[in-house]
């Protein structure tokens, strides 16, 4: 069954593979009609989808997606806005895409005394915008020819615990959410299951989270369930989407793919836009 909502994307603006505009397209093709473009750390895709929503009979909200470290473990956070264009918001957004880049450059280094003769250049190459991050360092490696795929990339080199890991910069998740808010936004706990989070909803929710994505495209129906009746019990948004970022061979992760009953992504909106 396609979405008539899908609101976790991303875009060139970060990791994707299609720009904010053939997102945008791809989401009408397949009957989407409210879209969330959530690149990692950056809304910069946002102004590129919103004009090409007009021409597209689509409604797209501005996102972003906030990885966080903190004692409760890794925490994602998405975070949707009636206007990014907040200084506070986007210095704080810069500030972290800048670590991001310092972060990549101390991967290359580390390839580079691993016998992988990588350069940053070929890094950069693979991203067309501001968002560094582990998948560009792990196709440039591919395009290299010093692995096969992405996954070995991770498997071999780039993945926790992997010779050629660097942690990432630390930002607390009381800080995303309180970023997220003072911006106007919505912020939601990005799959929870999967990250292994869904134990912190009471603590985040103290912290003031507004949102759990309870739909996503590896939760089981006993996960929705679940999610659902936390939401209830602590009075948050229900939202869901695809994680897209490219088209996968075996249709997973496809944009529209994951079911988010149209009233939760019309409360997300409202909630916007009030």
């Amino acid at each position: 069954m396609i979405s008539r909502a899908d609101l976790h994307s991303h875009s060139t603006a970060s990791d994707g593979k299609l720009t904010p505009a053939e997102v945008v397209v791809l989401a009408a093709s397949r009957g989407i009609r409210l879209l969330a473009l959530t690149d990692h750390d950056t809304t910069h895709g946002y102004n590129e989808a919103r004009a090409q929503a007009y021409d597209s009979n689509i409604r797209v909200i501005a996102g972003v997606e906030i990885n966080t470290d903190s004692a409760l473990g890794e925490v994602h956070l998405l975070g949707y806005f009636p206007d990014p264009e907040k200084p506070a918001l986007q210095a704080v957004l810069s500030k972290i895409r800048t670590e991001r880049l310092n972060r990549a450059e101390k991967i290359v280094a580390k390839l580079n005394t691993l016998g992988v003769p990588i350069a940053m250049g070929q890094v950069l190459a693979q991203a067309s915008h501001q968002g560094i991050g582990r998948p560009h360092v792990a196709r440039a490696l591919v395009a290299g020819g010093w692995v096969a795929s992405v996954p070995g990339a991770f498997e071999s080199y780039l993945g926790s615990g992997k010779p050629a890991y660097v942690p990432r910069y630390a930002f607390a998740p009381e800080e995303a959410i309180r970023l997220i808010r003072s911006a106007g936004g919505v912020a939601a706990l990005a799959h929870p299951v999967r990250s292994g989070s869904e134990g912190h909803i009471p603590a985040l929710v103290e912290m003031g989270l507004n949102a759990v994505e309870a739909y996503y495209y590896d939760h089981t129906a006993d996960d929705v369930a679940r999610l659902r009746e936390a939401a209830q019990r602590y009075g948050l948004l229900c939202t869901g989407g695809s994680d897209f970022h490219h088209n996968h061979s075996d249709g997973r992760r496809g944009l529209g793919s994951v079911w988010v009953p149209e009233e939760d992504g019309e409360r997300l909106w409202e909630a916007l836009n009030l």
